[in-house]
C-alpha cells in the first residue's frame, strides 16, 4: 500500500471517528438529563471521558496524516495534545471528586411484568447513600426513574428493604421501620420521589 495515497483516507476516517465519539459523547450528556432516559444513554454518560480519550487520539492521527512532512506538524500536534490532555485529566478529576460510584445490589422484576424492574444501588462516600431505581421496557429502548435516595449518615435513615407489593407499587422500608411507598404510573413514571436522610 502506498502510504502517500492512503494517507488522506486514513485521515478522513480518523476524523470520523472524533466526530462519532464526541456527537457520541454529546448525545449522551444531553439525552440523558433527568428521570426517564434512556438507560442506554446513562451508561454512554459514564464513559464520556473515554470517549473524549478516543477523540483525541484519532484527531492527533488525522493531524499527523494530514499535516506529513509539513513545518505545522510538530507545533500544531503539541498544541492539541496539551490542550486535550489536559481538558481530559481536569474532566476526570471532576468526575472523580464530584461523582458518586454507585453499585448494583439488588434487582427485582414487578410481579406479572417481565419489562417493569426496581434496582437498589449502593454508594459509598462519607456515608452509604441506597438509591432505588425504576427501570422499564426492553433495551435499548429501557428508560429509568429515581424512585428514591436514603442517606444512612443517621443509621435510622438506612435502607432496609424495598419490595414490590403489586406490579405498579413499591414499598421501601428504613432501619429505623418509616415505610415509604410509591405507585407507579403505566409509562413507568414514579409518583413521587422519596429522600431520607
Amino acid at each position: 500500500m502506498n502510504f502517500e495515497r492512503s494517507r488522506r483516507p486514513l485521515a478522513i476516517l480518523l476524523l470520523a471517528v472524533v466526530v462519532a465519539a464526541l456527537g457520541t459523547a454529546a448525545v449522551a450528556s444531553i439525552g440523558a438529563r433527568g428521570d426517564g432516559s434512556l438507560v442506554l444513554l446513562l451508561a454512554l454518560r459514564e464513559h464520556v471521558v473515554l470517549l473524549g480519550w478516543i477523540a483525541l487520539v484519532a484527531l492527533t492521527g488525522a493531524i499527523w496524516l494530514g499535516l506529513w512532512k509539513s513545518p505545522l506538524l510538530v507545533p500544531v500536534i503539541t498544541t492539541t495534545v496539551a490542550v486535550g490532555v489536559f481538558a481530559l485529566l481536569l474532566g476526570g478529576f471532576v468526575s472523580m471528586l464530584f461523582g458518586v460510584s454507585l453499585k448494583e445490589v439488588e434487582t427485582a422484576s414487578a410481579p406479572g411484568r417481565d419489562d417493569r424492574r426496581l434496582v437498589v444501588l449502593l454508594g459509598n462516600n462519607l456515608d452509604s447513600i441506597w438509591c432505588v431505581r425504576l427501570r422499564q421496557g426492553n433495551p435499548p429502548m429501557e428508560r429509568q426513574w429515581d424512585v428514591g435516595c436514603f442517606n444512612d449518615d443517621d443509621l435510622d435513615n438506612g435502607l432496609r428493604e424495598t419490595v414490590w407489593t403489586a406490579p405498579d407499587r413499591i414499598r421501601m422500608t428504613t432501619r429505623g421501620g418509616k415505610v415509604h411507598e410509591v405507585s407507579i404510573a403505566p409509562d413507568g413514571r414514579p409518583d413521587r420521589f422519596v429522600r431520607v436522610g
